[in-house]
């Protein structure tokens, strides 16, 4: 929660006991008061233990790793050699380890830390530079960390922290390996956290390898989904689903939008269908250079696009404020996914709408998230695509009672839907595309 205060001012912070520059950093970052996942967790962290924690995106697990990490290093400070590093902050993509280095920078501004960020995607030359006289706080992404390392250009036996941030991304992108091995080179005496949006038996599993003793916080059940996310789900066959977009984003009301597509095809396709509406977007995902993925980022952040198109692999590093809507132009055939994406709108108390366009061959799909997360996704048949079939479809397999909403609009008119179209079917669907897998960072 963010209100108007000055640097002097005490808030709900100073019940964690931190240290003076930390104090000052959050009071200018305009922070009142801690998150769950904060006010539960840094405290047992300033005590040196093992941590689990699990929380939805989006509920401050950046500062409730960062700020004791920050605390430690400055108290026990110590001068760091040649090429070692004092704390490890191994994080699953590019974009999340720039976000995660951003905060530390910001909350470590008064505490004259040496801190780097290295990731694959670019020319290493700088990062072995940053590397060479050693760093208190790296954040790096498995497959450049593993590289550097196997190059001896950085040493990992000195770490006394090591995170483990979005656990279950790094096991879905096929990380499991490359962390279990850097894990190897770390001492067992360091300070471990695990931190995960989901637990799925695999991270549960990892855990116990990984932490001694560990400390449990969770602050919402796995798979749930915040409460002030407005869920909507509209029924569509495949072949309208490009124009029903459209019409959606001519309302004005949708100031800034997240988009997510399956594929890395996909993604380019929804933006070019939308340029040539003269709707100004972008797409994020693996195939896009390390400079691209940036740029449209920061395009999105200023205001300079109000639609961002993204894969899921390229998600994790999205950590922009404002963004009033979320839109699963494809569904995700995991519910875990489907909790990531819409946990981008909602952030730090605001509200948000999720909106999902479901075709036929997806209702398997809207069926296994609404089972995780144990609430049903309310329909929307306001909008001149909604296919009734698929709605009666709906109606017959679902598990809960469904109902539809008359809501306010929240997109423009479009043209009339062609009336006797065939529903795209689940077989060859997805022929020319593959969904995106992750790869080395």
């Amino acid at each position: 929660m963010h209100t108007n205060i000055t640097p002097q001012t005490p808030n709900g912070f100073d019940a964690l006991n931190l240290i003076s520059p930390l104090c000052r950093a959050v009071n200018e970052k305009e922070y009142s008061n801690p998150t769950p996942i904060q006010m539960q967790a840094v405290p047992h962290l300033l005590k040196g233990r093992d941590l689990l924690g699990c929380a939805q995106t989006g509920t401050g697990k950046t500062a409730a790793f960062a700020l004791p990490i920050l605390q430690r290093l400055k108290e026990n400070y110590q001068p760091v050699g040649r090429k070692e590093i004092r704390s490890l902050i191994l994080t699953p993509t590019r974009e999340l380890a720039v976000q995660i280095m951003e905060s530390f920078e910001d909350y470590g501004r008064y505490l004259n830390l040496k801190q780097t960020v290295i990731y694959g995607g670019v020319r290493q030359e700088k990062q072995v530079k940053a590397l060479k006289y050693g760093v208190d706080i790296l954040v790096a992404t498995p497959g450049r960390l593993l590289d550097l390392h196997n190059q001896k250009f950085l040493r990992l036996d000195k770490v006394e922290v090591f995170v483990l941030d979005e656990a279950d991304r790094m096991l879905d992108m096929g990380f499991l390996p490359d962390v279990k091995k850097i894990h190897s080179f770390i001492t067992k005496t360091s300070q471990t956290m695990l931190f995960s949006a989901t637990m799925p038996i695999e991270i549960q599993r990892l855990t116990k390898g990984f932490l001694k003793d560990p400390i449990k916080v969770e602050v919402a059940p796995p798979s749930t989904t915040v409460d002030k996310i407005d869920q909507r789900v509209l029924f569509v066959d495949r072949e309208n689903k490009g124009a029903l977009l459209k019409s959606m984003l001519e309302d004005a009301t949708i100031e800034r939008a997240l988009i997510f597509a399956r594929t890395k095809h996909g993604a380019n396709k929804i933006v070019k269908n939308l340029s040539k509406g003269k709707i100004r977007a972008d797409a994020i995902h693996g195939n896009k250079s390390q400079a691209a993925r940036l740029e449209a980022l920061n395009k999105f952040k200023t205001g300079k696009i109000r639609v961002l198109v993204a894969t899921d692999i390229a998600s994790r590093g999205i950590d922009v404020d404002g963004i009033t809507h979320v839109i699963n132009y494809d569904l995700p055939n995991e519910p875990e996914s489907y909790v990531h994406r819409i946990g981008r709108t909602a952030r730090a108390g605001a509200e948000g709408i999720a909106l999902s366009l479901c075709d036929l061959g997806e209702l398997g799909y809207l069926k296994k998230i609404e089972r995780a997360t144990n609430k049903p996704v309310v329909m929307e048949k306001d909008h001149i695509y909604h296919s009734e079939t698929i709605a009666s479809k709906r109606g017959r397999s679902s598990g809960f009672k469904t109902k539809s909403t008359q809501k306010k609009r929240f997109y423009g008119k479009g043209p009339s839907s062609r009336k006797n179209s065939k529903p795209a079917t689940r077989r060859g669907r997805y022929k020319s595309e593959r969904p995106e897998r992750g790869r080395k960072n």
